[in-house]
């Protein structure tokens, strides 16, 4: 096991990494060339050019002279403090400000939690000598675990009431945290201009008609069904082929604009390019042909395929966005069941426009439900065998059993500093390498599963990445480093004695995740500040590709907060601390640096880098406030088998109290705030109409949401008719619904057409 002064040097090595990064952002942040790497979002708010903040005398093109500003080097911090939260929200979002809360409430938790820890159960858990009598392998920070307390000892009432302080306060912060956050929700929605996703609403598995088109069926079933408030709607096309073909088109303009480029710096000299394998091999051809051929090539296509999809009724699926004429009559659509059948017409809240994933749409409803037990079963197999790569990592934690396994390496394993490095470094960095590729597959995943907005997509994939790390980062650290760590005592033990062993060892592995909270935790934070991926890419496609300011702007790669993997990231964080509170309070300080570090470092980015693909309005915080219970929970259950382990058998009947009472906790705070997240109350609606109303009483609303859910494919392009539907003037109400039905092929069934008993056919 790691001493003391491992953990000593993992810290120094990880903080001067952290250093080193941070000392490298300052340095390049305030270049002139650099600065739409490290503030595009101010470009692209068009506030901010590529000189400012710098005086005309010291600002050069490339460099800055300004000696000064080197000393200034962590003038960011507090500028990144500065802006209040309600100023925050208007620049960035609700979700970026919710998110940052994300952090602050783990530094209310756990600040607390460590002050009461070190003052009260460190001295107690320290002043043993268990651990000094026992055979285990241990180390001087397991001296002030639990670990060290004998067995059937009276101090283990220490750790109950402690465990009983840590679980109510904890539970405490977050009532306080859902309240504030549904209260920031509901403000927001009231406060927030005009969005086409408050009046609208997505229709999915539209029932069949051969006597209809699916355009002319929705019209038919809204017109009747909502007649006082239906507005306009907007059939959904099968397009991906098309889109394939326009983003093939963006590629081999980028190549030709590259090629272009080249030659007018250099007429002299034609570039050209190779026809085989990555261009390396085959064929010499001119490139600015090549590609200038491919371009009108693509551009026939996609005119094509543009003329066929519009032309062709078996390229609309049946789905629909539809919109209405007030928030309130789309609250009514999205929140209730449309026909006798719950399985047609299903309608759901449509995602802001930018939000939406148009490849999904595109896949039939039937289908759904056999892509999600396909990647059930896949992330199945994925989270468990992943057990593999995690057992070798905590093979590098054990240096130990390397010693014994293989001898001839420990002269060099007992080097002065080796030892160090590869039980403080080495463990946490091969953990995050074999993690690197995770969350690309977790997302193909949520795709080929067929949610269809991004923001639901990321959802998904945070859920998973959590039982993830849950199962093979938590779990599989434990038992994987413990069975390796005691194996001889388990070889040479009875059988009865294992659980204690268990029980002993896993306050244990708080050294290997003190190491894994400084590598992800300490520099990877200070990695994300310093944007080497998009500094590079920056500066490559400036040489290569940019011509004009717009192509220097599209250049730009400012990212998001990328919810789907910085969330389940922190979570394991709130799991580690809540864990280890009451077992090893050591880990408590790692834990709070990481969080009061991030917070800052994010809200730099989120003030002037991030640039968030769509807002759902902090629709994600029941999943972190679930999370959040689920590690209390965790802890609660890991904790009662330890005592029982412990054979501290008086504390289980007052422990198995605390999971009942969490439990019920969590049923209180999702009945009584989580409606607030998935539903739009009706009240706020209706009052927000009504405003609108009076504010806008010649508003065309129609106008404004006409085009809103087209396919971005067919943005800039005439549309057909069939493209949207609607009546001419929604003021209005429709006496008589036309239809094409003809009198003897209308049956009852589970479409629009049982509903519609007194709308006659018109010849």
């Amino acid at each position: 096991m790691a001493s003391l002064n491992d953990i000593m040097v993992a810290a120094a090595i990880n903080i001067l990494s952290a250093f080193a990064f941070l000392v490298a952002f300052a340095v390049l942040r305030i270049q002139p060339i650099n600065d739409r790497v490290y503030f595009p979002k101010w470009y692209l708010k068009g506030l901010r050019n590529s000189t400012a903040g710098l005086s005309n005398a010291f600002a050069q093109k490339i460099v800055n002279l300004d000696f000064r500003s080197y000393l200034r080097f962590l003038n960011w911090m507090p500028a990144a403090l500065r802006m209040p939260e309600p100023e925050l929200i208007d620049h960035a979002g609700l979700d970026s400000a919710v998110y940052l809360r994300i952090y602050l409430t783990g530094l209310k938790i756990f600040v607390p939690i460590a002050f009461l820890a070190f003052t009260i159960m460190v001295p107690i858990n320290y002043t043993n000598v268990t651990l000094e009598k026992s055979n285990l392998t241990y180390s001087n920070i397991d001296k002030l675990s639990i670990s060290n307390i004998p067995v059937a000892s009276n101090r283990f009432w220490t750790h109950l009431v402690m465990a009983y302080a840590f679980t109510f306060w904890t539970c405490y912060v977050l009532k306080k945290e859902y309240e504030t956050v549904q209260s920031m929700r509901l403000h927001f929605l009231a406060a927030e201009n005009r969005r086409p996703d408050q009046f609208t609403v997505l229709v999915r598995n539209v029932p069949i008609d051969p006597d209809e088109s699916v355009d002319q069926l929705v019209e038919h079933f809204f017109l009747v069904n909502h007649p006082d408030y239906y507005l306009t709607h907007q059939v959904v096309y099968n397009a991906n082929r098309l889109s394939e073909l326009v983003e093939k088109k963006k590629e081999t303009q980028n190549w030709l604009d590259y090629y272009q480029l080249r030659y007018s710096r250099n007429h002299a000299k034609r570039p050209f390019k190779k026809m085989g394998t990555l261009g390396l091999l085959g064929k010499r051809v001119d490139a600015i042909d090549f590609y200038s051929t491919a371009i009108e090539k693509l551009s026939k296509e996609i005119s094509e395929e543009r003329e066929r999809i519009i032309g062709n009724p078996k390229y609309i699926m049946p789905a629909a966005f539809v919109s209405f004429k007030t928030r309130w009559g789309a609250a009514v659509c999205a929140q209730t069941q449309q026909t006798r059948n719950p399985s047609f017409w299903l309608t759901e809240w449509a995602p802001e426009p930018r939000d939406v994933y148009w490849n999904n749409l595109a896949i039939p409803y039937v289908s759904l439900s056999i892509r999600k037990l396909i990647i059930a079963v896949a992330f199945f197999f994925l989270t468990f065998f992943f057990m593999i790569p995690i057992a070798f990592v905590q093979s590098l934690a054990n240096i130990e059993g390397i010693e014994k396994a293989l001898p001839f390496l420990r002269p060099i394993i007992e080097m002065k500093g080796v030892k160090s490095f590869i039980q403080g470094f080495l463990p946490g960095i091969a953990l995050k390498i074999f993690l690197i590729f995770l969350p690309s597959i977790l997302m193909t995943m949520s795709k080929f599963e067929g949610l269809s907005s991004i923001s639901a997509l990321e959802r998904r994939s945070a859920t998973r990445y959590y039982i993830f790390q849950f199962i093979n980062v938590f779990l599989g650290s434990i038992i994987t480093g413990t069975a390796f760590q005691q194996l001889n005592n388990f070889i040479h033990q009875s059988a009865n004695d294992i659980p204690v062993t268990i029980g002993t060892s896993i306050p244990m592995k708080a050294t290997f995740f003190i190491t894994y909270i400084m590598v992800d935790g300490w520099a990877g934070v200070a990695g994300e500040i310093l944007r080497l991926k998009p500094l590079i890419f920056y500066h490559l496609k400036s040489f290569f590709l940019v011509k004009t300011e717009q192509d220097r702007d599209e250049a730009m790669d400012p990212g998001s907060i990328s919810f789907n993997t910085g969330e389940p990231q922190i979570q394991l964080y709130f799991l580690l601390g809540l864990v280890y509170a009451v077992v090893t309070p050591i880990l408590l300080p790692f834990i709070i640096v990481f969080f009061a570090f991030a917070f800052v470092v994010y809200r730099h980015q989120i003030i002037n880098v991030y640039n968030q693909q769509y807002e759902s309005a902090a629709a994600f915080w029941p999943d972190v406030h679930g999370r959040i219970i689920t590690a209390l929970v965790v802890s609660q259950l890991l904790l009662m088998g330890l005592l029982s382990s412990k054979e501290a058998a008086q504390s289980t009947p007052l422990l198995i109290t605390l999971p009942v009472l969490t439990i019920w906790f969590h049923i209180f705070c999702k009945g009584r705030y989580e409606p607030a997240f998935v539903r739009y109350p009706l009240q706020e609606a209706m009052m927000k109409d009504t405003l609108e109303r009076t504010k806008e009483p010649n508003l065309n609303l129609k106008e404004y949401l006409q085009n809103t859910y087209m396919h971005p494919v067919f943005k800039g392009e005439e549309k057909d008719d069939n493209s949207s539907a609607g009546s001419d003037d929604w003021d209005l109400e429709p006496a008589l619904v036309p239809t094409s039905r003809r009198p003897s092929q209308s049956k009852l069934s589970c479409s629009s057409r049982s509903l519609l008993p007194e709308v006659r056919d018109i010849p």
